[in-house]
């Protein structure tokens, strides 16, 4: 049962040292992430009773369960989180901790996430660990499959269904590029064109290696409370006006369709709970794992049709002044992608709603949404964020 006066509100973000952290593993980037989002709102861990975390396993990366994390960190919570639906999971979880502080479980939620994925594995680009595939993969990796083959049979029916190109991709990742010119965390800051793109190794016809998000350190924290509470608080607070989440398979053989996203059914919902449209939206961080994946979700999430998404990218719709800025921090393609890049897309449109993002700042930002994708866009999570005070 909703109680009065509990709506939930963004009221402190905080990011750990990248892309590249050797001196950090796994727990120390949500500790340095976790402090900071504390110093941001002005909150102390005794503040903290709810908290969520999405433990990635990563083979080869040794790893921490949720309870373990909540001791090293040094929290009592009263309630706890651990959705995993790979990089959508904090979309879930900012979903879940929504409910949680409706409904008084929890007052004031703590979400983290670290990897130290560059520094323990290097860069990979989804082409396997040596893991040995259970479920529903073991049908699928003994004929070739990769995380980065799966998106570019995605991306091969897009282009023979609706006629994308390479180049149109391609745009995607020079749209990226530039905002991550501005951030001085970012792993890749050189100017990109279409050429370029082209021109760099071919991963999985017909993602080339800039297709293709980075591999890097990372973490994040954002605090979510009451709004009154958050009136009290040293930052402006960002209010959650919407959110949805769908799943509509996990492994690739079992996708409806190849060429669109349970994006369709959880952006529809977030947008109906939101009482706005995808027009409302002056920004928007969507995730980013490959090239690919942001023209599915352009299109899943009504920002153009189906089959419209490249020719909106190739259009400088996504840039800098353009129709609709995406991925003002540079992204997983070119900033940071340490291995679950959900919680990052929510920080980053706090940031731009608050007006502190910058050299990238949108004019005007009122409303943000956050569409993370997990699995092989199976997980599909959606945050519209708003301005608050």
């Amino acid at each position: 049962m909703t109680r009065p006066d509990r709506t939930p509100v963004i009221a402190g973000i905080g990011l750990s040292d990248g892309p590249k952290a050797p001196h950090l593993d796994a727990l120390g980037h949500q500790a340095q992430a976790m402090q900071r989002a504390l110093a941001d709102s002005g909150l102390s861990k005794d503040d903290i009773d709810g908290f969520g975390c999405a433990e990635a396993w990563i083979p080869g990366v040794p790893g921490v369960d949720l309870p373990e994390t909540a001791e090293y960190l040094g929290l009592d919570p009263r309630w706890i989180e651990g959705t995993y639906t790979g990089g959508s999971a904090y979309e879930f979880q900012v979903q879940h901790a929504e409910a949680a502080i409706r409904t008084g479980m929890a007052d004031t939620v703590l979400l983290t996430y670290g990897s130290d994925l560059l520094t323990r594995m290097g860069r990979s680009l989804g082409t396997g660990y040596g893991r040995k595939p259970v479920g529903g993969a073991a049908y699928e990796e003994p004929y070739g499959k990769t995380t980065v083959a799966a998106y570019a049979m995605a991306a091969q029916r897009h282009m023979y269904q609706y006629g994308t190109t390479a180049e149109q991709l391609a745009s995607v990742a020079v749209a990226v590029r530039e905002y991550a010119a501005h951030n001085p965390q970012a792993i890749y800051r050189k100017p990109l064109t279409v050429e370029d793109v082209l021109n760099s190794r071919m991963i999985a016809d017909p993602l080339h290696l800039y297709d293709c998000c980075a591999i890097t350190d990372g973490g994040g924290a954002l605090i979510v409370t009451t709004e009154e509470r958050a009136r009290d608080l040293r930052q402006p607070y960002v209010s959650i006006l919407g959110t949805a989440a769908r799943q509509n398979h996990w492994n690739i053989s079992q996708a409806p369709d190849v060429t669109t996203t349970a994006g369709v059914r959880s952006g529809q919902e977030a947008f109906a709970r939101a009482g706005l449209t995808p027009d409302d939206v002056d920004m928007a961080m969507l995730y980013d794992s490959f090239t690919i994946t942001v023209v599915l979700l352009l299109e899943s999430l009504g920002f153009c049709k189906p089959g419209e998404g490249g020719p909106f990218a190739e259009a400088g719709n996504l840039r800098p002044g353009g129709r609709l800025p995406i991925n003002t921090d540079g992204g997983g393609l070119s900033a940071c992608h340490p291995g679950l890049r959900g919680i990052f897309l929510l920080i980053e449109a706090v940031r731009q709603l608050r007006g502190q993002a910058g050299e990238v700042q949108v004019p005007d930002c009122e409303v943000a949404l956050a569409a993370g994708s997990g699995g092989w866009f199976s997980t599909i999570g959606v945050t519209i964020l708003g301005k608050g005070r």
